[in-house]
């Protein structure tokens, strides 16, 4: 009997050395050498300290920023409670949200229709992207609180589209986030 369960547990130990530790060692410092930013979460950092990362939203409810989407991962956009809210489309808690929201973005925005993503959260509820009607939709709110033209913030806003990959795969989006940042950087006037 030992003699088949040796190279059974030989070829156990083996493989889980291999794809326990040798791969993900692997793959990790490969991520690393190759794409060290991305590999770290893709965080930006000013003046060596983190205020966020490309990939998740952050949370803008002043009327001076560009606001994002609703998040459905609990309190804001915490990461630890990444999901979705798993009310359906029937759900009388979610049409009472999403009316309260629209009523809000409707009355800071200033107009009577709105892009869905206004009003909706993603999937993981922490999508740091919006649509450009969105984005655009915010402009003259967020110009007017800064005190600067809209036509420089409509320019900023065109400047982030990022377009779908191979113009095929995904839609046009703004990061927030970096759309917020390039603002914040603007002079007034």
């Amino acid at each position: 009997m030992i003699s088949q369960l040796r190279p059974s547990l030989t070829l156990f130990i083996f493989f889980m050395l291999l794809t326990g530790i040798a791969y993900p060692f692997a793959m990790t410092g490969a991520a690393q050498l190759l794409f060290p930013a991305k590999a770290n979460g893709s965080l930006i950092i000013t003046d060596g300290t983190v205020r966020g990362s490309e990939l998740i939203g952050q949370s803008f409810a002043t009327e001076r920023y560009f606001w994002p989407r609703i998040s459905a991962a609990g309190s804001g956009y915490d990461a630890g409670a990444s999901s979705g809210a798993n009310l359906g489309p029937t759900s009388k808690k979610l049409l009472d949200r999403i009316a309260a929201d629209a009523m809000r973005v409707k009355a800071a925005d200033g107009t009577t229709t709105l892009p869905p993503d206004a009003v909706t959260a993603s999937a993981s509820g922490l999508d740091p992207d919006i649509s450009p009607a969105y984005a655009l939709l915010q402009v003259a709110r967020v110009a007017k609180a800064r005190n600067i033209g809209e036509d420089k913030v409509r320019t900023l806003v065109d400047a982030h589209v990022k377009w779908p990959l191979l113009g095929i795969f995904g839609e046009p989006r703004v990061n927030v986030l970096a759309l917020n940042r390039a603002l914040d950087a603007m002079v007034p006037g």
